[in-house]
């Protein structure tokens, strides 16, 4: 158990940390630390919204009972949570560019409070929807005696490490050129954001609230590939594979299960998933591509205003 607590809040942890360490960050590149309280703020309830959901599950509710609400609360705060880093993409990529043709001292005019609100809000989001996870997943691993999985070293160490490797990460990132960092971080974020999009989809395939457009003679969803050999996506998933192949995959399972809950990576996407996988980084580049477009005739219309 203590592995697997490891393993749980190492990876909620990181993603939480990460994007509220993008978000810090993105303010103090700004020089807009003055809201960082405000971020910080939304944490700090998420937190307590986590702990209040882990009470309520322990003593409240019993346990396994209260797990069959869990996938709708997590469709839920997925979609919201990649409709919000969205916002934020297309937000900080416009940030980016006003920049470039600003001086300082006019930054606070191109921070707009919605912007800031949305960082705000998806803080306390981002934090809510991983200590809601860790909390059912630990219920999973317990039999829902949430409070052994807690007091486990293997919890402990996960959270000190993901916050080792986030404090590491973002101070290099003060080296890193402004434009640079708002290119690298949108990435990070566009690939966090389909991985949500695409996990929220799965999810709502295997409760029924979703369909498919290809199933198997079998009735079962059809896949599009399935690269289970070189990486299953959990370690149950690795274990059915060497029974049933004789054969261990070239990468562990319990790195996928990282990468799963990560990036939304599947070893074997249904068609919805594939397609709104991809899908979305399409939307994301058509939208950023428009607003390249639109600061294009804006730069000319003044080009032949000041003529």
């Amino acid at each position: 158990m203590d592995l697997q607590a490891f393993l749980i809040t190492f990876r909620e942890a990181l993603e939480a940390i990460l994007i509220v360490g993008v978000i810090l960050t993105y303010l103090t590149r700004v020089e807009q630390t003055r809201f960082h309280k405000w971020v910080w703020s939304g944490v700090v309830l998420a937190i307590a919204a986590s702990y209040g959901v882990a009470l309520l599950f322990q003593i409240v509710l019993t346990g396994f009972a209260a797990m069959g609400s869990q996938n709708y609360l997590k469709i839920g705060i997925m979609l919201v949570s990649s409709g919000l880093l969205t916002h934020m993409i297309l937000f900080m990529n416009k940030q980016n560019r006003d920049m470039q043709g600003k001086v300082q001292s006019r930054i606070a005019e191109i921070l707009t409070i919605g912007g800031v609100l949305n960082m705000i809000v998806h803080s306390f989001l981002v934090v809510v929807r991983e200590g809601v996870e860790t909390v059912f997943f630990f219920a999973a691993i317990t039999g829902g005696d949430i409070g052994k999985a807690l007091q486990s070293w293997g919890a402990l160490i996960g959270l000190l490490l993901a916050c080792a490797i986030g404090v590491l990460f973002f101070k290099g990132t003060k080296r890193v050129k402004l434009g640079t960092f708002f290119k690298a971080t949108s990435i990070l974020l566009t690939m966090i954001s389909a991985g949500l999009l695409v996990q929220a989809i799965g999810i709502m395939q295997d409760i029924g609230l979703m369909g498919t457009v290809y199933r198997t003679a079998g009735g079962q969803f059809g896949e599009v590939y399935n690269i289970t050999w070189l990486m299953p996506e959990h370690p149950v998933d690795e274990i059915q594979y060497i029974r049933d192949t004789g054969h261990h995959p070239l990468i562990n399972g319990q790195v996928g299960i990282f990468f799963r809950a990560f990036l939304g990576y599947t070893q074997n996407p249904s068609v919805e998933e594939f397609l709104f996988y991809w899908g979305y980084y399409l939307l994301v580049f058509v939208l950023l591509a428009r607003q390249r477009r639109q600061r294009e005739r804006e730069a000319a219309a003044a080009m032949r205003a000041g003529r």
